[in-house]
């Protein structure tokens, strides 16, 4: 669900005057014509008043659990969506709901959030709050004692940051939510947001990125690191996870506990790391995959698909290390043997 104070709530509408506002026909439903839509939201976290969106057959399991009051659908899910729910068939229907989206959060409370506030309460600061030279605090925003906020940083309007927390110079945090003892080195930008595109190399329309940054305690964020918010849901560092210089974690992406993710490396969107997953420099991952806990992936690797926990990996494409030292050897074996 779209967290209120990053983006004000609109006020609830029946379902079939949203849907006419977009231009798209009501369901037969008759419910329709009653139920109130007041927000946006995943699946797994929606609500009465929510509208939900559910194409892919991997997600029927949500589907049927979810509590949504109205869930846009491909017709081959359509079977799936639970009596509760209204469903609204759609052979678009990404465009759909990205229509729905730009109705119910006007482009105006998306761009630049740090200066749109959702609500007028002054930032909170705790004592000993340390503030450098040009700090902007948005409204609504609160800080943790013992917190040092270093020059030139923008926080947020509803950002908060926990408490012996350090922010170096020139940060930017918005749509995030940090713990305690966080340590953003220069130059990082905490919310941004997420690289989420219709109509790839077409319309290039974009995907409204309503979504947070949850940064849990003891995490390191390295200097000139980028970690985009949810599309809808949360971005999620776990706790003592540590980022290195450079690196870019894409919209709703999930990092279990005491990750290490070393330089230039970049997750694309919805990549799921568990616990004490570490990667080598320049590692790059193709989203929407997970790898296990406990896992180590090589400098340089692409991973391109869902690895089990304790997995060891190098290559482009990924594969077990195993694997690549054999098929290395071989190569040179046969190099060795061809004539010059």
């Amino acid at each position: 669900m779209v967290d209120p104070r990053f983006y004000a709530a609109p006020a609830p509408e029946p379902l079939t005057a949203l849907l006419d506002r977009v231009g798209a026909p009501s369901p037969a439903d008759r419910r329709a014509r009653h139920l109130l839509i007041g927000n946006a939201s995943e699946l797994m976290t929606a609500d009465a008043t929510s509208i939900s969106l559910a194409v892919q057959r991997s997600y029927a399991g949500l589907l049927g659990a979810t509590l949504a009051g109205a869930v846009i659908v491909s017709r081959e899910l359509l079977e799936v969506v639970p009596e509760t729910a209204v469903a609204i068939v759609s052979d678009r229907p990404h465009d759909l709901f990205v229509d729905l989206l730009d109705v119910l959060y006007p482009d105006t409370t998306r761009t630049l959030a740090a200066l749109y506030p959702s609500h007028d309460a002054d930032p909170q600061l705790e004592e000993n709050v340390v503030l450098g030279t040009n700090v902007v605090i948005g409204l609504g925003a609160e800080i943790g004692r013992n917190t040092v906020i270093g020059a030139n940083c923008v926080i947020g309007t509803g950002v908060t940051i926990g408490r012996d927390c350090v922010i170096a110079a020139n940060c930017t945090i918005e749509c995030a939510h940090l713990g305690n003892r966080v340590v953003v080195h220069a130059g990082a930008r905490i919310g941004t947001e997420g690289f989420g595109w219709l109509g790839h190399g077409t319309a290039n329309r974009k995907i409204p990125q309503l979504g947070r940054v949850i940064v849990q305690d003891r995490c390191e964020i390295g200097p000139n690191a980028t970690v985009d918010r949810g599309a809808l849901g949360d971005t999620v560092l776990g706790e003592g996870t540590k980022l290195g210089n450079i690196v870019v974690i894409g919209h709703n992406s999930q990092l279990g506990r005491n990750c290490l993710v070393a330089p230039t490396s970049g997750l694309a969107g919805s990549t799921v790391l568990g616990d004490g997953v570490i990667m080598g420099a320049g590692v790059g991952t193709s989203g929407h995959l997970s790898i296990g806990a406990g896992s180590v992936v090589h400098a340089r690797a692409a991973v391109t698909k869902d690895w089990p926990a304790g997995s060891k990996l190098a290559g482009a494409p990924a594969q077990d290390i195993r694997d690549f030292w054999r098929e290395t050897a071989t190569v040179r074996r046969m190099m060795k043997k061809e004539p010059r």
